[in-house]
C-alpha cells in the first residue's frame, strides 16, 4: 500500500483549526433554477440549520409574512424544504417550523463522518490512510466517469477540475494548460459538515482524490496542496501534473 510519504510532493492537511471561512455546502442542482428571492429564503434556512418559525424568518429576510409564506410553500412544493408543527405551548394554535429538507448527500455526509471517526480510532496512520483512500477513490471516479467533450489537448489538471466540478466542489480559478497547473478555489463542499468535524481526515481524502485523478489522467508526478477553509467562501487547491 502506498502512503503519503510515497508522494513526495503531497502536502498533507493537518494541524489547523476550522474557522467560519471556507466553502458553502453543495446545494441540489435544482436550486440554481429558483428565482433570486426564493434562493435567498433557502439560503437563510441553510444558515439557520434547524427548524425555524415564520416570525424569525420574517426578521431575517425582511419580507412581509404573506410574501415569505408564499415562497416557503413553493419551496416545499419543489421538495426543498419541509415544515413541522412546533411543540405546543401556551394558548393558541401551534406554530409551523420550517427547515431545509435532508437529502441523500446529507446522509452520505453523516456516513463519511462516521467512517472518519472509525479511521481515526483504528488506524495508526490516519492522515496517510485518508490520503490513500482518497487516491483510490479518485482513480476509480476518473476511470468511471466519461470526460466532458473537450479538445484532444485538454490537460490532466483541467480534467481534474472538471471532475471536481461534477462532484459538487464548484471550482473557480485559473488552469494553465501549457504548464498543466492550476490554482483553484473550491467554493462548495459536498461533505462540509463531515469536514468540519474531522478536517484532517475528510480534507485529506479530498486531497488524495485529486492526486488519484491526476495520476489516472496521466500526470507523471502529480502534485497537490490543499488549504481547507483558507478564505471566506473557499478552500484553496493547487494542482500540478509534474510534466
Amino acid at each position: 500500500m502506498a502512503y503519503a510519504s510515497d508522494f513526495t510532493t503531497v502536502n498533507p492537511v493537518e494541524n489547523y483549526e476550522v474557522s467560519h471561512s471556507g466553502p458553502r455546502p453543495t446545494r441540489p442542482a435544482r436550486v440554481a433554477a429558483l428565482s433570486r428571492a426564493r434562493r435567498a429564503v433557502l439560503e437563510v434556512l441553510y444558515d439557520e440549520g434547524e427548524p425555524t418559525p415564520l416570525a424569525r424568518l420574517v426578521g431575517l429576510t425582511g419580507l412581509h409574512e404573506n410574501t415569505l409564506r408564499g415562497h416557503l410553500e413553493n419551496l416545499e412544493s419543489d421538495g426543498l424544504v419541509v415544515r413541522q408543527i412546533d411543540s405546543p405551548f401556551g394558548r393558541g394554535r401551534p406554530r409551523w417550523l420550517w427547515q431545509v429538507r435532508a437529502t441523500e448527500a446529507d446522509e452520505y455526509a453523516g456516513l463519511a463522518a462516521t467512517l472518519a471517526r472509525t479511521l481515526r480510532r483504528t488506524s495508526s496512520r490516519p492522515i496517510e490512510d485518508a490520503i490513500e483512500a482518497g487516491r483510490s477513490w479518485g482513480e476509480t471516479l476518473a476511470a468511471s466517469r466519461a470526460p466532458r467533450a473537450t479538445s484532444p489537448g485538454t490537460s490532466s489538471v483541467g480534467r481534474v477540475r472538471d471532475l471536481l466540478d461534477g462532484l459538487g466542489f464548484a471550482p473557480t480559478g485559473e488552469v494553465d494548460t501549457l504548464a498543466d497547473t492550476a490554482s483553484l478555489r473550491l467554493t462548495s463542499c459536498p461533505l462540509l459538515e463531515a469536514a468540519k468535524e474531522q478536517p484532517d481526515i475528510v480534507c485529506n481524502v479530498h486531497l488524495g482524490l485529486a492526486i488519484g485523478a491526476l495520476a489516472h489522467y496521466g500526470a507523471p508526478d502529480p502534485d497537490a496542496q490543499l488549504r481547507p477553509f483558507a478564505e471566506p467562501g473557499a478552500c484553496l487547491l493547487s494542482l500540478a501534473s509534474g510534466a
